[in-house]
């Protein structure tokens, strides 16, 4: 009985959970096993997707591996008879398939694997249906927005290259670059360009080259190939969205003009073939020197189009008469002077001609009016020391008298006193010498001025 009780009592006494076992109260190998094939039997059967690397019936059975596609890890697979029938001729290995698997622990021998409910292959129809989807999602995100795009650089100091290790693609990209532009500079990248690494790998590789300063622009290139080949590897999503946050522009140079990835959607220049990218990255240097001496010729002669122009300019103005004989112009312009001169100065004799005409006819006016020219035809004044007698009454006999004649005057005494004439004749003479005798009085009192400047020349000016 003590026997059976120290039995019955020593799985009582192991820990119940692994938290509470330690090295005096451990759990044997064989319950840890237990609990683990417990715990992991609990898992949900899962649908993943791997590469088929191995595939081997054996007794109905089929023992197969899995491997990740992008990762270096692989699980044993197993499918029974029920399910491997179905398997086999449907699965090949090195095909991607999708698996409903559930984990299962070999108790004696702590052996992982998983056993297989479902298999199939994964179609290519499959796989561009995925491609097609994320395209629409990521175009729905904006990421191949034609605003995103960078422009590329005319002449690049240099070129970021990711290609595959000693590639058609990178051997056509050099060559045709260096045949258009010789002094083009590389930053090359070896990396896997197929399979499930290749997305890893070129993501890695474009980082690394967009951190440098020296890369103006970076060209993604592989050449052609199966469609699985070319368009899956080159439309991952983490690859994508890589190329949308890289601040250096990107050319996609994927395989042919009829293979479209992801890349090409995303990329900020698409070249057809990765030899047709050349044409993108660098300027043809021949037909840059044509371009050059062209352009040189055209500005020589444009130049020399518009010296002869001003030639022809300067020589049409020398030969205007102003410069070719500019006396003539002087010699006009003395004549014009001296012709108005000379109708200034005839002008002028004119004017002094009707002056003095007009002077002596004034003169003549003034002479005939004068005092002195009724003296010279005879005429006397009598003046006597009042002033000037005009009645002869109011003289005596015996009064002193002075008398004005044409030359001279002379003193006279009054002799005899007579009275006017009568009758017509007396009145006729008396009129006549009534007016003479107005004159007389009108002149008298200027009478020795009048004579002193009878021989004056009257000056005046022509009223104009």
């Amino acid at each position: 009985m003590t026997g059976s009780a120290e039995q019955s009592s020593g799985p009582a006494a192991l820990p119940a959970t692994s938290q509470e076992t330690s090295p005096d109260t451990p759990w044997p190998l064989s319950h840890f096993s237990g609990k683990l094939k417990a715990h992991i039997e609990k898992v949900s059967p899962t649908w993943v997707e791997g590469q088929l690397v191995e595939f081997t019936l054996r007794n109905g059975n089929a023992w197969m591996t899995l491997r990740d596609l992008e990762q270096e890890i692989s699980f044993n697979a197993v499918a029974w008879r029920n399910v491997a029938s179905g398997l086999d001729g449907v699965v090949q290995p090195g095909a991607r398939v999708v698996a409903q698997v559930k984990p299962n622990l070999y108790a004696k021998t702590g052996r992982l694997s998983l056993v297989t409910h479902q298999m199939r292959p994964v179609g290519l129809g499959d796989l561009l249906a995925r491609v097609e989807q994320l395209k629409r999602q990521l175009g729905a995100e904006g990421l191949f927005d034609p605003a995103r795009k960078k422009p590329l650089p005319v002449l690049p100091r240099r070129i970021g290259l990711i290609t595959g290790r000693d590639s058609d693609a990178k051997k056509d990209i050099l060559r045709n670059t260096h045949a258009r532009w010789a002094a083009a500079a590389f930053e090359i990248r070896e990396v896997t360009t197929q399979g499930a690494a290749a997305p890893v790998d070129v993501s890695v590789a474009l980082a690394e080259l967009d951190a440098r300063a020296d890369v103006d622009v970076i060209v993604i290139a592989r050449g052609g190939g199966a469609l699985e080949e070319v368009v899956l590897p080159f439309s991952d999503e983490r690859l994508i969205r890589a190329v949308s946050e890289a601040s250096t522009p990107v050319v996609s140079a994927i395989g042919h003009e009829a293979d479209r990835p992801l890349l090409d959607e995303v990329a900020d220049v698409r070249a057809s073939t990765p030899t047709g990218s050349a044409r993108l990255l660098v300027v043809d240097e021949a037909a840059e020197r044509v371009q050059i001496t062209q352009s040189r010729s055209r500005m020589s002669s444009g130049v020399e189009r518009m010296i002869g122009r001003e030639v022809e300019w300067l020589a049409a103005l020398r030969s205007r008469p102003v410069l070719a004989a500019p006396e003539t112009m002087v010699a006009g312009r003395a004549e014009e002077i001296a012709g108005l001169r000379r109708r200034a100065l005839v002008s002028m004799e004119a004017a002094a001609a009707r002056a003095e005409d007009w002077i002596a006819q004034a003169r003549a006016r003034v002479t005939a009016l004068s005092p002195q020219s009724t003296l010279d035809r005879g005429y006397a004044v009598v003046q006597d020391g009042e002033g000037i007698v005009r009645d002869a009454a109011t003289l005596s006999p015996g009064d002193d008298v002075r008398v004005m004649v044409a030359a001279g005057e002379f003193d006279a005494d009054v002799r005899e006193v007579r009275e006017r004439r009568g009758g017509a004749e007396g009145r006729d003479h008396g009129q006549d010498q009534g007016q003479d005798q107005g004159q007389t009085d009108e002149a008298a009192r200027d009478t020795r001025t009048t004579r002193d400047t009878q021989d004056t020349d009257i000056t005046q000016e022509e009223p104009r």
